[in-house]
């Protein structure tokens, strides 16, 4: 007995003497904050010898806080990011590459979307992604069946989205607009609409095919924005930013269609009363002249320059965790973000789902911008926009300037990324090693 009682001690105190702490960080969003405790407890009975302390802040202050503590040797050993700071993060020094011993990247390459091979630069990859996102309609049925529509029926073309938002639309004595026929949010997620989904659905592409050179000052691109535009200067079905950020107006009750990411579904259901209170369907988006498109997007897990040791080895088991099938399908049913590796997504129970399907199918036919600054070239479309709507320019005038604007942000990174790479080989350090 007393040597069973010793065994056990003894196993105990080497648990304890190999016990790593890692950290993961994310910003503050209430379901992935409360999917990710859920998935961290699950490893950790799995790996009781690891610890994860999660730690959250608000979007606003996000990035300067990972630059802040990783620069000073602190922070995260596995860190969540948007896939369109990959650039950003990679010149601040953030993340290091993915060993292939641990990814290997044939099975990256066969088993995730092809949009992930955004997160490879050098010949290595810096980070994965547990879900993906793409766009869909969201329409409001009840608002439908006053309106005299079908509230089973959302618009399937561009052409039926402006004569649905044009009945939709109600306005007080004054003619201000209390119920958009659809939201506008430039900001939001139609930024991303008008270039990967607008601009192909006229017939043009927004950048050429190594990212290099802006495309979309063209016929095409104009035609795609003044369509975008005409729903606030000539329809006037819609105000900008109404009642601040589309899903709010359209959470309320006071917009009848809006165009958004899955990620939203968990917001609409926390609805008081539940989904049957809002009504509310989601559809494909609406195609034209018989193109589909639409645009995905996904934040990745990264594993930081300051982990190294037994620290680093832990975070490649969390990362693999938090990336495997179970978890992605885990986030899908907890958070309503699309999983990110195929052979999940595409589960008839997943691509048939009421309210996961449209997205999922959106994934075929999606396309994901390669963002040298996310920030900065969504700002581009927010005052190209601004211009048009509350300034009085013409599109082709406003749409010059952002393209132009664009460009100098792509041509800028692309010196930087030369430049880093140049110094890189000076140096003999090669992204095999």
């Amino acid at each position: 007995m007393r040597g069973l009682v010793c065994a056990i001690f003894c196993l105990m105190m080497t648990t304890a003497a190999n016990a790593v702490e890692i950290e993961y960080w994310q910003y503050s969003y209430k379901t992935r904050i409360d999917a990710m405790e859920k998935l961290i407890e699950a490893f950790e009975a799995e790996n009781p010898d690891i610890t994860v302390t999660h730690n959250n802040f608000p979007y606003a202050q996000y990035r300067t806080k990972v630059a802040a503590a990783v620069a000073a040797g602190e922070g995260p050993d596995v860190v969540q990011l948007y896939y369109g700071w990959l650039h950003d993060y990679l010149a601040a020094g953030i993340l290091q590459p993915l060993s292939q011993e641990s990814f290997p990247h044939s099975e990256i390459e066969q088993e995730f979307f092809p949009m992930v091979g955004s997160m490879k630069s050098g010949g290595d990859y810096y980070a994965l992604p547990t879900a993906v996102r793409s766009l869909a309609l969201f329409w409001n049925k009840k608002i439908f069946r006053e309106a005299g529509l079908d509230p089973e029926v959302p618009p399937k073309t561009l052409d039926e989205l402006v004569e649905f938002a044009k009945k939709l639309t109600q306005r007080d004595p004054a003619g201000n607009i209390t119920q958009a026929g659809l939201t506008m949010g430039p900001i939001n997620q139609d930024h991303n609409w008008w270039r990967e989904v607008l601009v192909r659905q006229f017939g043009g592409v927004p950048y050429n095919a190594d990212n290099s050179k802006v495309m979309y000052d063209d016929e095409a691109g104009r035609a795609a924005f003044q369509y975008y535009a005409d729903f606030a200067t000539r329809h006037k079905t819609s105000v900008v930013d109404f009642m601040d950020k589309g899903e709010i107006a359209f959470k309320a009750g006071r917009a009848a269609m809006h165009i958004d990411g899955s990620f939203v579904l968990s917001f609409l259901k926390r609805t008081r009363g539940g989904r049957n209170r809002l009504e509310w369907g989601v559809a494909e988006l609406p195609e034209h002249n018989g193109i589909k498109s639409n645009f995905s997007s996904y934040w990745v897990n990264g594993i930081t320059s300051k982990a190294s040791g037994e620290k680093k080895l832990a975070a490649e088991k969390f990362l693999k965790f938090i990336t495997s099938p179970r978890a992605m399908q885990y986030w899908l049913d907890q958070v309503g973000e699309l999983p990110a590796r195929k052979a999940v997504a595409y589960r008839d129970d997943n691509r048939n789902h009421p309210e996961f399907g449209a997205f999922i199918r959106g994934l075929d036919y999606a396309h994901t911008t390669l963002f040298y600054s996310e920030s900065a070239q969504r700002k581009t479309v927010v005052d190209m926009l601004d211009r048009i709507v509350l300034n009085g320019m013409s599109v082709d005038e406003s749409l010059a300037i952002a393209a132009q604007e664009d460009q100098n942000i792509i041509d800028a990174a692309l010196i930087e990324i030369r430049e880093a790479a140049a110094a890189k080989e000076s140096t003999g350090v090669s992204s095999d090693e």
